[in-house]
């Protein structure tokens, strides 16, 4: 059974992200410029999603905080305060003005943020639906044009892309595309464009086997390749033939390396920061993997594991490092509580 998210973590959780949606700098652009007229503020760019450092975290950030709405405006956890500060951030952010901006700069720039980033957006729209009113249906109408524009941009793609990207960072094919089809269906994508990011997804991997775990981690992961990959293949097959294809994939798994944390020598450094996140990134994959092996010591394995990178992960969520602040909540959100879109 998949656990929900620890109401201590909620206000905490939700004050972070509140001050990195609205914070435009620092600020990481992901833009190529093609003259001096687009020296623009951020915002400009972006009327949406301006803060939180770059275009993915913020879109994220505001994942979590509608997911956090969802989980426990009504309960009382989150103070009636703190909620009306969130949804008046949401209210002027996700307007269809701002949207139609978003979208039209997706569309414009297909390469961008591909594909993570735009699983981050698909997975907002379908939290946002999810919420439903008040509010929720409402981001969620307006987040639509982007939507649309993910799944014309994924039908674009997909057929040229004829390898994966497996390293441990944004681009990884198997992370983004797996948070597309939790999301997906939810969020308005197309059957037809879900099945083809299924099919790609097995097109991929269906023949992958021994993993390389002993060269996992790489520097700036947060990411597992290994972890990410089989989480994904998860998603796609039939219990039985994923528990087949994991065995061939990662035979040994209840005595990998993978089953030990990362040593994270520099938290303030941005890429050796990033194994903070792998911590949380593979306490989530664990788990989730864990629970497709059904009952068994399998499962007790991995969910130990998960729990010891919990364990290291989770007091650097809120450091007062802005590099580390501005998106390893989500992750720890990933880790805690259902996937995306749930």
């Amino acid at each position: 059974m998949s656990p929900a998210l620890p109401t201590a973590y909620a206000v905490p959780f939700a004050e972070l992200a509140l001050a990195n949606v609205v914070r435009e700098y620092p600020n990481a652009p992901a833009h190529l410029y093609q003259g001096p007229d687009e020296l623009v503020a951020p915002r400009t760019l972006h009327p949406a999603f301006y803060g939180g450092y770059d275009w993915h975290s913020t879109v994220h950030m505001h994942w979590l905080l509608v997911r956090l709405l969802r989980r426990f405006s009504a309960t009382g956890v989150l103070p009636a305060t703190l909620t009306t500060r969130v949804r008046e951030v949401l209210d002027t952010h996700l307007t269809p003005e701002n949207l139609a901006v978003e979208a039209a700069y997706l569309r414009g720039r297909p390469h961008f943020e591909r594909p993570y980033g735009w699983a981050w957006l698909v997975a907002l729209a379908a939290e946002c639906r999810a919420l439903g009113t008040p509010g929720g249906d409402r981001w969620a109408d307006a987040l639509a044009p982007a939507v649309e524009a993910v799944g014309d941009l994924l039908t674009g793609w997909l057929p040229r892309a004829t390898y994966p990207i497996r390293h441990g960072i944004h681009p990884n094919s198997a992370f983004g595309l797996g948070l597309i089809l939790d999301a997906g269906e939810r969020a308005g994508l197309s059957g037809a464009v879900l099945d083809a990011v299924a099919d790609r997804l097995r097109t991929w991997f269906a023949d992958d086997h021994d993993a390389p775990v002993h060269w996992e981690p790489s520097g700036q992961d947060f990411l597992s390749p290994a972890l990410t990959e089989a989480d994904a293949m998860r998603r796609v097959l039939p219990a039985e033939e994923f528990r087949s294809w994991l065995a061939g994939f990662l035979p040994g798994l209840t005595t990998s390396p993978l089953l030990t944390p990362p040593v994270v020598s520099d938290h303030a450094d941005p890429q050796i920061g990033h194994l903070l996140g792998l911590t949380l990134s593979r306490a989530a994959a664990l788990r989730t993997i864990g629970d497709a092996l059904g009952e068994g010591p399998a499962r007790d394995t991995l969910a130990a594991a998960a729990e010891a990178h919990l364990a290291v992960g989770l007091p650097t969520v809120s450091s007062g490092d802005f590099s580390s602040d501005h998106w390893l909540a989500t992750y720890a959100a990933l880790a805690l509580d259902t996937p995306p879109g749930h």
